[in-house]
């Protein structure tokens, strides 16, 4: 020491700083993270050069359970912890009872059995001595030997790569692992033991992302992909090979009794099973290997360029469940993007998935749930799902499934439950449906067993089949599985406790189908839904009765009984939302047999729809809600003359001025209008008092299909056209004009009047207003006349073929005027009399006499007119769209 100079370092001083704590995301551990800071001092004790480093400690606590004592826990950990202060004890305890309670996710349980603590080698080369770190080196000798002691030197450095606290200081070693990953890249195919155990070494530091990027470095991930490839087609021609010896088999089997034969059948069966178990081993752990690295997008696209998702899908043919969840759990990674779930579509992943639900694996049946939810947002796999039979499986997972009878004995007092012979009592009275060819005769069922299913299980199963309830196509397939009376049962068994999302959206889309309602409703199910709905106020139980009342039959019939309950809820303490609702299911009930003018009078509903009509005065949602109740009601003569009197009507065109740009709203007022027109009472004040025509005549070219629909129905009514043409006498009110437009036209746009409301043509012609008839008629003559001409201008003409449309020099006859200017090519209101009368007398008599083919556009007098249905709003069932409820966005 003496040689030393005054400046040379003296000792080193250590100092622990910044203590931290917190728990383990996936094990019951503790993280200890603190900063260490090595200063070097001088001869004077002065600080010469300084350096920090960040650590961190695991304290794995094995003996916590449910019933530990975390205090005494706590001040064990503090006493034998010498980086943990003991002022943090309280915080101690307070992490230890967070992990004591702690539910482990399925995620974790997934990772749990692809971890690298779990992964044990083949027993075959099990070692009985144990493998120490210092002794790496030797370890690493044995790697340039024979292929046993290479598989030897493996098996000892995977030991020491199993426990964690090793990766560290093996990372350090470059030999060993270099050498590791040479002896991969070459002997691979030598041996399967050798490349299992060298990957199993690999895979350790794979489960750590800070070691990603030694495994990378050695292109182990690509080394993989290899080794996989290579040993699926290994499995392909054992296949091959194992057919070819048992068909010899079976053919020499008819011929003779060559026990020779038999005894090489057996050997080879033998030694293929063999063989498969070490594959399926080293494609586990290689594929494991892999999903861990896939934590990066960036090699995880390289993976799929070499078509990691055929190689996982192919593989799903294999029987070892601990690979297939492995295989699942991968293919539930990658079926995030876009481009891997197209390709699991083309490799029919969804039917190699199917035969996995259910499983007595129950990790695997969780992830392969997932996987498949993660699918079914897609239309096309959606439908997969389908034609592979999953739906009744699917249904099966919902609670206690049926294996046989009915799936729910008793609904309480007011519930349907099985007689002695299986038929459902209600009330006292048996009622025994008839069996049919979908659903068995429960009476010659097997008795009811139950099975218990896991809660995520069936929350996942609810969610794949809500989206399969999105499609109309698969809608009315429910109605022949147990699945609506599962969710019934469900949905009652939540008496005052609110609803599961997900059950009630699956319940409100089923909802929407003829079948389906009418399980739902039999029984006493309907007014048990009414009950829970008024009692609880629930929106989205009556959005579920709403989707129940607009099914014509004996369904809608059902709600005679609550139609009182329904109006009661119009008023305004109640909740918008729920009237909204309220007000919806009773504009879905067109019941004959129904005195709306009692419901409007006894409630007094005419001054709340009055007042909603004011624009700005509530919702769009409600107001629309109101227009569409009082077209439902004016179908009666008597509620429409009602409602006339009241002065809807001029409230209804204020409200059209203010939606004009809205089709919805617009659409809705032109129908009520429709169903007044019928009436002789409102049928005055609209024609004569207010200006609703003029409002239907700039309507009658507006660009949505269904308002020109409507339009053009109420108009043919108010003016069919009939004043100045040759009328044709029929039963049937409202025969178009003879000068009206082509057939189809008239077929599309034509209304048929209810039997009582029919009368002659020439009687109900009296009663229009001819102003009117006359604006209406020469309008629709304006404008079929030019959008003929407008073709006619437009077409484009061949100086060859037409060679008489053009002068000598090329000009049109027209020249350079406007084609609408010329009043000689229009038809005169008065008929179809042209105005240079260049109609034959011939063309008339065959107008008169009905002869006149298509190409005259007249109508044949057995043409009548279609009654036009209530259109459809978005708040109704359209068969064209999709009619769902978005759980994800529902408010409570």
């Amino acid at each position: 020491m003496d040689s030393l100079q005054t400046g040379d370092p003296r000792y080193l001083k250590r100092k622990v700083k910044g203590c931290t704590l917190d728990v383990h995301p996936t094990e019951r551990a503790l993280i200890v993270q603190y900063e260490v800071e090595a200063t070097v001092l001088g001869e004077l004790g002065i600080p010469m050069v300084g350096e920090r480093k960040e650590c961190q400690k695991i304290i794995r606590l094995k003996s916590l359970n449910a019933h530990t004592d975390t205090a005494s826990l706590a001040r064990k950990v503090v006493e034998e912890c010498r980086l943990i202060h003991s002022s943090k004890l309280l915080e101690v305890e307070q992490l230890l009872f967070y992990l004591q309670n702690r539910k482990q996710s399925n995620d974790n349980q997934e990772k749990k059995h692809i971890s690298s603590r779990e992964l044990k080698p083949y027993t075959g080369v099990e070692l009985d001595e144990e493998a120490s770190i210092n002794s790496i080196d030797e370890y690493v000798e044995l790697l340039y030997e024979d292929i046993q002691e290479k598989i030897r030197g493996a098996t000892l450095i995977f030991q020491l790569a199993r426990n964690p606290d090793n990766l560290e200081e093996l990372i350090q070693n470059e030999a060993a692992i270099g050498a590791l990953a040479r002896v991969l890249r070459e002997d691979w195919k030598q041996s399967v033991d050798l490349a299992t155990t060298i990957i199993y070494v690999f895979f350790c530091f794979s489960s750590f992302s800070q070691f990603h990027g030694l495994v990378t470095h050695f292109k182990i991930g690509a080394l993989c992909m290899n080794i996989i490839e290579h040993e699926l087609k290994r499995y392909d021609l054992w296949q091959d090979e194992l057919q070819k010896k048992k068909k010899a088999y079976i053919l020499f089997k008819k011929f003779s009794e060559n026990q020779n034969l038999k005894k090489e059948h057996e050997k080879s069966f033998r030694k293929y099973q063999s063989l498969l178990v070490k594959q399926e081993h080293l494609l586990r752990v290689a594929l494991g290997l892999l999903l861990n690295l896939a934590e990066d997008t960036r090699t995880e696209l390289k993976m799929r360029n070499k078509n990691i998702v055929h190689m996982l899908v192919k593989i799903l043919d294999r029987e070892d469940e601990e690979l297939l969840l492995v295989v699942v759990s991968f293919l539930k990674k990658l079926s995030i993007f876009l481009e891997n779930k197209n390709d699991m579509a083309e490799t029919f992943a969804v039917e190699k998935l199917g035969r996995l639900v259910p499983c007595e694996h129950e990790e695997l049946l969780s992830t392969n749930l997932r996987l498949l939810l993660n699918l079914s947002f897609d239309t096309t796999l959606r439908s997969h799902m389908v034609q592979a039979g999953l739906l009744p499986r699917f249904s099966s997972l919902l609670g206690a499934s049926r294996r046989g009878g009915e799936v729910f004995r008793d609904l309480g007092k007011e519930g349907c439950f099985l007689g002695s012979g299986g038929e459902r009592r209600q009330g006292g009275r048996v009622y025994q449906p008839p069996p049919s060819p979908s659903r068995p005769d429960p009476r010659k069922d097997p008795p009811c067993s139950y099975q218990q299913t896991d809660e995520g299980q069936r929350q996942l199963s609810m969610c794949i089949l809500y989206h399969i309830s999105m499609d109309d196509r698969f809608k009315s397939m429910f109605a022949d599985t147990d699945c609506i009376p599962q969710l019934m049962k469900m949905l009652f068994d939540c008496v005052e406790k609110e609803i599961d999302v997900e059950l009630i959206s699956l319940c409100i889309n089923l909802a929407a189908n003829k079948s389906n309602a009418r399980i739902i409703c039999e029984g006493n199910g309907l007014k048990r839904l009414m009950k829970r709905a008024l009692k609880l106020k629930d929106v989205l139980v009556m959005k579920m009765i709403r989707n129940l009342s607009q099914h014509n039959g004996s369904t809608k019939s059902l709600f005679l009984d609550h139609v009182g309950d329904l109006a009661a809820q119009i008023s305004e303490e109640e909740a918008e939302e729920f009237v909204i609702e309220s007000l919806g299911t009773l504009a879905n009930l067109t019941i004959p047999d129904l005195d709306w003018q009692l419901v409007l009078k006894e409630f007094n509903l005419v001054p709340y729809l009055k007042d909603r009509l004011k624009p700005g005065s509530a919702e769009d949602d409600l107001i629309l809600e109101v227009v569409i109740m009082i077209g439902t009601v004016s179908m009666d003569d008597s509620c429409a003359a009602m409602l006339a009197k009241s002065g809807i009507i001029p409230a209804l065109i204020e409200l059209l001025n203010a939606q004009q740009e809205d089709d919805e709203f617009v659409c809705q007022i032109v129908y009520v209008f429709y169903q007044m027109v019928f009436h002789k009472a409102t049928r005055d004040v609209i024609v004569k008092d207010t200006q609703a025509p003029a409002y239907l005549i700039d309507l009658m070219h507006d660009s949505n299909t269904e308002i020109r629909k409507v339009c053009d129905n109420t108009l043919d009514i108010i003016a069919p056209l009939l004043t100045n043409c040759p009328t044709v006498t029929s039963s049937v009110l409202g025969e178009v004009a003879l000068c009206d437009t082509p057939t189809e036209k008239r077929k599309q746009n034509s209304v048929v009047v209810s039997a009582g409301l029919r009368t002659q043509t020439g009687e109900r012609t009296k009663e229009y207003d001819e102003e009117w008839g006359k604006k209406i008629q020469n309008e629709k003559f304006r404008w079929y006349n030019g959008q003929w001409l407008e073709m006619v201008e437009n077409r484009p003409l061949d100086e060859a073929g037409e060679p008489f449309l053009f002068g000598e020099d090329g000009e049109s006859f027209i020249g350079e005027r406007d084609i609408m200017e010329r009043p000689d090519l229009f038809y005169s209101p008065d008929g179809i009399t042209s105005t240079d009368g260049a109609i034959s007398p011939e063309f008339y008599t065959d107008l008169q006499d009905g002869e006149l083919g298509q190409s005259g556009y007249m109508s044949s007098v057995s043409e009548q007119f279609v009654p036009a249905d209530q259109p459809v709003s978005g708040y109704g069932f359209q068969p064209e769209e999709q009619f769902f409820f978005n759980y994800n966005n529902a408010s409570r």
